[in-house]
């Protein structure tokens, strides 16, 4: 049979011997286009002409081909290619067999884990076993050993058998097998029972404390007689020990049966314990914590807490938290220990107490200079140094502390901290005080006791820190000494030269006059302070100074105190932390370290830290990011609860008031934290009750784009001490429309805020009075009102003037003048002994009499 008579009986039409057939077949285009397309195809021959058997058998078609085939009928019929098809076809198989080696390595990889967490356990049980039994064997030696020890006793106390004879016992003690049994019907003698019965209880009453089971009178006598005949009877007839002990009353377990027993309650307990004893523990609960974290603390399951605290009628979860009451009843009821701590308690042992004496080696003395400002302070530590740090100065004046050590010609050292004069500065001066030692007070000889002086006298007293007054500018014409020394004593300073205790020196900067005494002073004051310190421990002091430089980030000039400060240390100083990476001295000179009295500036801080802030080198990170988090959170809390403010009515109603306020956005940057904070407390007392400054960002550093961006949001213009704006901040400035203003001067920055505040007040009002009208009739005008014939009396009235109407020398009425008229004409003004008409605005009750002052009302520009 041949091939077309094989499709012929599958019902197929046969191929025909045509030319061409033709179809359409639909294309498909982007964004839902759509072609009908005609296709001819021209088909082959596949077979011999209908009706015809082929002469020969078709030969037998093999597996390879036929693999082929279908291999070739599937690419055709998904579009491909048979090379495409067999590309793909390899890759799914390998992805096929990387999967399953992958699935295979879990495995592997999973019983491997398995195995090893199986023989963990099992180490773990096995020591566990080890331990209780090592335990219980112990346990068992000092049982064993008191029960003993009570056998003896118990037998020392009936010594020699009670002293009875060694021949033939008393009948009471022996009991005669052939003897009948005692009578029922016979009267019990009740006492002598109850005394035999109390003298018995007393050895069986001490063995079943100590965990014996005695077999008492009471179960043998309700024993049947049957049983008792069953019983064995090879030992009535002997005298035993316990015979005279027991009187043959009872009969006790032996030392055995007594371990057995205790063994048997033991594991009773063990049982009802959940197989193991309880374990008392010290729990460690702070201020606020979870469910879950007590449990774990406890070594309990989370699952028994809640359920306990559900008992209680507390429905809580896992995952809520409780107060250390709570946490610590609940941990008094699982039977362990409670140790409350506090969050506070991560600050303890930060600042370590005081080193022994013998620890201690001398340092350099920490002299602060002090003063009113331009009266040479840093010029005459200029003199001292040699140096003209001045010139640097803007405006010729301290704007924040610098911190400079001395060598003098023999050899000692002096570190001078040099604090600015104006009075936006008292926050630093009052921070140089506590850093120091001494406190070396300026005055110039031509200005004598200004308010800075004053201020930065009370500063020393209050650091408890003694002074030596230096008298400078002795150079200059009309100075005098005394009279300055003599105003000092107003201020409760009284020098050597008036009969008191503080040295006073007479200086000249300018002319290098007096240097000598004034470094031989404070040497003096030194030696006499004795100051002390170890340097051989973990490094403590304090920040005098912060800022954020370009090159090098935050940068905190600091001064040790106490120990060595090296690089590598791990710095906790505030709110920041970090290890120190470079330590400069004032002179830009690395140094591998800082001892005592020594400042320096440190490199590797995470921020700039607030002046005055203590700092000390921490054993690890760990330990500072736990400081800084807890500080961090403090300080989170403070701002929110003065923000939030109070609930009652006052604050409410001072608050509401408050809000009547007008305020003056500004946004401050400065070149160092210390002028930064001096800035904003200038600005904070530059307001009064009705306009005010509000400072929205302070930080030193210069203006970056984050900050043109809080500007632009908050409608504030931007102040930038000593620092500048980058390119990128300048250009989004003036695309917003935020102004940005430089200045180097601290008193120029406050004069202009102020100005700025007093244009924000509201002009005042003064009244002046321009004149009075009497009137004398009254007339009635239709669609006008009540016009009143008046006389000037005195001054002159203006149109448009304020008026008040007097009846009786009462004011009655207080409004404006709607209009004046002389005659039948509007005019401007009428003076004095001139008759005019007048009407009020809105106001028709006018009788003949009445007075009329006339006042205007000038607008006065108010001044802070």
């Amino acid at each position: 049979m041949s091939d077309a008579d094989e499709r012929n009986s599958s019902g197929r039409k046969p191929l025909s011997l045509g030319g061409r057939s033709s179809g359409t077949v639909q294309q498909s285009f982007a964004r839902g286009r759509q072609k009908a397309v005609v296709v001819e195809k021209k088909r082959k021959r596949a077979g011999a002409a209908p009706g015809k058997e082929s002469a020969k058998e078709a030969a037998p078609v093999s597996d390879k081909d036929k693999a082929r085939a279908a291999l070739a009928a599937k690419a055709k019929q998904l579009g491909l290619s048979e090379e495409e098809l067999k590309r793909r076809q390899a890759a799914i198989l390998r992805a096929k067999s990387e999967a399953e080696a992958r699935e295979a390595k879990k495995r592997e990889e999973e019983e491997e884990r398995r195995k090893r967490e199986e023989d963990d356990r099992k180490a773990l049980e096995e020591r566990r076993k080890r331990e209780e039994e090592e335990r219980q064997r112990k346990e068992d030696e000092a049982r064993r050993a008191a029960e003993e020890a009570e056998l003896e006793r118990l037998q020392a106390e009936k010594p020699a058998a009670r002293e009875k004879p060694k021949g033939k016992p008393k009948v009471d003690d022996v009991v005669d097998p052939t003897a009948p049994p005692p009578d029922p019907d016979a009267k019990p003698n009740r006492k002598a029972d109850k005394a035999r019965d109390k003298k018995d209880d007393e050895p069986r009453n001490l063995l079943e404390e100590m965990g014996g089971r005695v077999k008492s009178k009471k179960a043998a006598e309700e024993k049947p007689a049957a049983s008792r005949a069953k019983e064995p009877k090879r030992r009535q007839g002997k005298l035993t020990i316990q015979n005279l002990v027991e009187d043959d009353e009872d009969r006790q377990r032996s030392l055995a049966s007594m371990k057995r027993a205790r063994e048997r309650e033991k594991m009773r307990r063990q049982r009802q314990s959940g197989g193991r004893e309880k374990v008392s523990r010290e729990v460690i609960v702070p201020e606020v914590i979870s469910v879950q974290d007590l449990a774990q603390r406890m070594a309990e399951r989370a699952a028994d807490v809640v359920k306990f605290l559900m008992q209680q009628g507390q429905m809580v979860r896992a995952t809520d938290t409780l107060d250390a009451d709570d946490a610590e009843l609940i941990v008094e009821e699982f039977g362990h220990t409670v140790k409350r701590v506090s969050d506070s308690d991560v600050e303890t042992g930060f600042i370590a107490d005081d080193d022994p004496e013998e620890t201690k080696t001398p340092r350099s003395p920490v002299v602060t200079i002090m003063g009113h400002v331009d009266h040479g302070k840093t010029s005459l530590l200029d003199a001292l140094r040699q140096t003209d740090v001045a010139a640097g100065e803007a405006g010729g004046i301290t704007q924040h502390i610098g911190a400079y050590q001395v060598e003098l010609k023999s050899g000692d050292k002096i570190t001078f901290l040099d604090t600015p004069g104006h009075a936006a500065f008292s926050s630093m001066r009052s921070r140089g005080a506590q850093a120091t030692d001494i406190v070396v007070l300026v005055v110039a000889a031509d200005d004598g006791v200004m308010p800075q002086t004053i201020e930065a006298i009370s500063h020393a007293k209050a650091a408890e820190v003694p002074m030596i007054v230096a008298v400078n500018k002795i150079d200059k014409p009309g100075a005098d000494p005394n009279k300055v020394l003599q105003e000092l004593l107003q201020h409760e300073v009284f020098v050597e030269d008036m009969g008191g205790d503080v040295q006073s020196v007479a200086v000249s900067a300018l002319k290098k006059q007096g240097l000598d005494d004034l470094t031989d002073a404070i040497t003096l004051q030194a030696e006499l302070l004795e100051l002390k310190a170890n340097p051989d421990r973990s490094a403590e002091g304090v920040v005098i100074e912060s800022q954020i430089d370009k090159g090098r980030g935050p940068v905190a000039t600091a001064l040790v105190k106490r120990g060595t400060l090296k690089r590598g240390d791990i710095v906790v100083a505030g709110a920041q932390w970090g290890k120190v990476r470079a330590l400069v001295n004032e002179r830009g000179q690395q140094l591998k370290e800082a001892g005592p009295s020594m400042p320096a500036e440190i490199l590797g801080l995470d921020g700039a830290p607030d002046p005055g802030e203590v700092f000390a080198v921490v054993e690890s990170e760990a330990r500072a990011r736990e400081l800084v988090e807890y500080r961090e959170r403090k300080n989170r809390d403070k701002a929110a609860a003065a923000r939030s403010g109070g609930a009652s009515l006052e604050q409410m109603m001072a608050k509401l008031k408050s809000n009547e306020v007008a305020e003056l956005p500004i946004l401050v940057k400065a070149d160092v934290q210390g002028s930064a904070e001096a800035i904003v407390g200038a600005l904070e007392k530059a307001g009064n009750e009705e306009v005010a400054a509000r400072v929205i960002h302070s930080a030193p550093g210069g203006v970056s784009e984050s900050d043109v961006l809080l500007a632009q949001a908050s409608n504030a213009p931007i102040f930038a001490f000593n620092v500048r704006a980058n390119k990128q901040a300048r250009d989004l400035a003036e695309r917003e429309g935020v102004e940005i203003r430089y200045y180097s001067v601290i008193y120029d920055l406050i004069d202009d805020v102020k100005s700025t505040l007093q244009g924000m007040l509201a002009p005042e009002k003064r009244e002046s009075f321009i004149g009075y009208a009497e009137i004398l009739e009254v007339f009635s005008i239709t669609k006008v009102g009540k016009v009143a014939g008046c006389r000037v009396t005195e001054g002159v009235v203006k149109r448009g003037c304020g008026v008040r109407l007097l009846r009786d020398d009462t004011v009655i009425h207080e409004g404006e003048l709607s209009t004046l008229k002389r005659f039948k004409d509007e005019v401007p003004e009428v003076r004095a002994g001139t008759e005019c008409g007048m009407a009020f605005v809105n106001y028709q009750d006018i009788q003949v009499g009445d007075q009329i002052e006339c006042f205007e009302v000038e607008e006065v520009e108010r001044k802070l």
